[in-house]
Formats: C-alpha cells, structure tokens, sequence
C-alpha cells in the first residue's frame, strides 16, 4: 500500500495539529475539503480494521547507530550530525526530491528537518526517530530503510470505513502496542475508560485549551463508540513523515527524509 506523508515538521507532536488536514491516501477514501461536515451520525461506533505492527530491525549496527543519533539530537551538534548523513542525501516532501545536490549534506538535512534557528523543533523530531525501532525497506530506493515503519492492514476494509464514516486517511492513526490506556481527559493521571486494541483508531479535533498548549495527548474515539485521549507517543499517523537509512560500507548513515514543508 502505497501512503502519502502527512506534511509537518516533528515527529509525533505536530502530525497531530494535522488531525483535520485533508490527506489523500490510497487505501482510505478522499472527501471534498470545501464540503460541508460530516453529520453526527458519522460520529458514532465504527468496524475495527486490525493492523499488524513492523518488527524492529534486528541489527546491532542499527542499535549502535541510532544511540549515537539520539545524543547528537540531545546535544544539537551540528557537526556531529553532519557526519552522519549520506552525501547523496534525499528530500522528499511529496513527490519530488527537493534536495540541492550543489549544497552540503547537511544544508539540505537541516532545512528538511527544520534544523535551524534557536528554537528549532526539528532536534526533538530527530530525538524522537532515533528512538524508533523499527524501519522498513523504502522500495523505489534499493539498500535504504525508512522509519518508523508502517502498520500492515486491509485496504479494501479501510475503503469501506472510510466510506462508512465519511473520513480520509488524516482522521485515522495506529497503536504502537497492543493494550494503549484510553483516559477520560488530557491527563495521565485522568481515569483509564478504555484500551486500544491492534486496530485502526479515530482521531479526533481537540479544542481543550490544555492539550493545545501541552500537545502530549489525542483525542480518539474507539471502535465501540467511546471518546477519550491517548498520549501522543502511543500512536502513529498512517502515511507520517519517515527518516530515512542507508548502510555504506560498514556503517549506518541518515539517507533521506520523506515528509516536510517544501516552502520552509
């Protein structure tokens, strides 16, 4: 199945501030973002589409490699991080490659990832791929792996929920394990109502004043009908921006990048 990125500049947190963008998506039906909303009849129980999570890598060199990117990202070293990076480096907010080859590597990671300027948000985002565990092999890019890896499901079965409950691929995300705690509120010692299961999961707008300035949870409703919140960290948009990896020689370096503003 082959997804587009859900364009934004972090990770986890700002896919999120997505949650109501129109995505197009093979695998899950469009809707006209000039339409009126969906009536709330749309908003009620839905079928559970199961999803099958990636394995992680199983490569030590691997494990090693993304260690070294986690303390580089802590410590905003560009310099390390330069290093790091495969001189033939790809950028890829939608469908070309928008990456300068007459720049340095680095030049062109950075504005891809949003690297620059004092409060850069793109080294969180890079904090947080480094601890990303599993990689799929990008297949228009022979040797190179993306991650996070995607989920695996039925896309004839999630046609027919998104047809079913008038939404497009932005308003669905998957659990990154089996047993994630739904709560009542936006806070982590708020009741648990609820779990999620290995299957594709709601998302919905959040206008609560103290998620959008924390932005640590989504606002999900389950299968059965049930609203709550989920921490940000406990699911993965479908189609999200992905890090790309590449093994030259012996060693790891940071291949592409899939996602971002082609304007920043």
């Amino acid at each position: 199945m082959r997804h587009s990125r859900i364009r934004s500049t972090a990770f986890l947190v700002a896919a999120f501030a997505l949650a109501t963008a129109v995505v197009p998506l093979p695998g899950l039906a469009q809707t006209d973002p000039t339409a009126a909303p969906p009536p709330t009849s749309a908003l009620g129980p839905y079928q559970a589409v199961p999803i099958t999570l990636p394995p992680p890598m199983n490569d030590a060199s691997f494990e090693a490699f993304r260690k070294r990117l986690a303390e580089v990202a802590q410590r905003k070293d560009r310099g390390a991080l330069a290093e790091m990076i495969a001189a033939s480096f790809f950028w890829v907010p939608e469908s070309a490659d928008l990456a300068d080859k007459k720049l340095p590597a680095i030049d062109n990671a950075a504005k891809a990832l949003g690297l620059d300027g004092a409060d850069a948000l793109g080294w969180d985002a890079l904090a947080a791929y480094a601890g990303e565990a599993s990689a799929m092999a990008e297949p228009q890019r022979s040797g190179v792996f993306c991650a996070p890896a995607e989920a695996a499901f039925d896309d004839k079965a999630a046609d027919e929920l998104a047809t079913a409950t008038q939404t497009d691929a932005s308003d669905w995300v998957f659990p990154t394990r089996d047993g994630v705690e739904v709560r009542s509120a936006a806070k982590r010692d708020a009741e648990v109502v609820g779990t999620l299961g290995l299957y594709l999961v709601r998302v919905l707008p959040d206008d609560s004043p103290l998620n959008a300035v924390l932005a640590a949870f989504v606002k999900v409703m389950t299968p059965a009908g049930k609203v709550g919140y989920v921490a940000v960290d406990s699911v993965l948009p479908i189609g999200g921006e992905q890090l790309c990896y590449v093994k030259e020689e012996s060693a790891w370096k940071i291949a592409g990048f899939l996602g971002g503003e082609p304007n920043q």
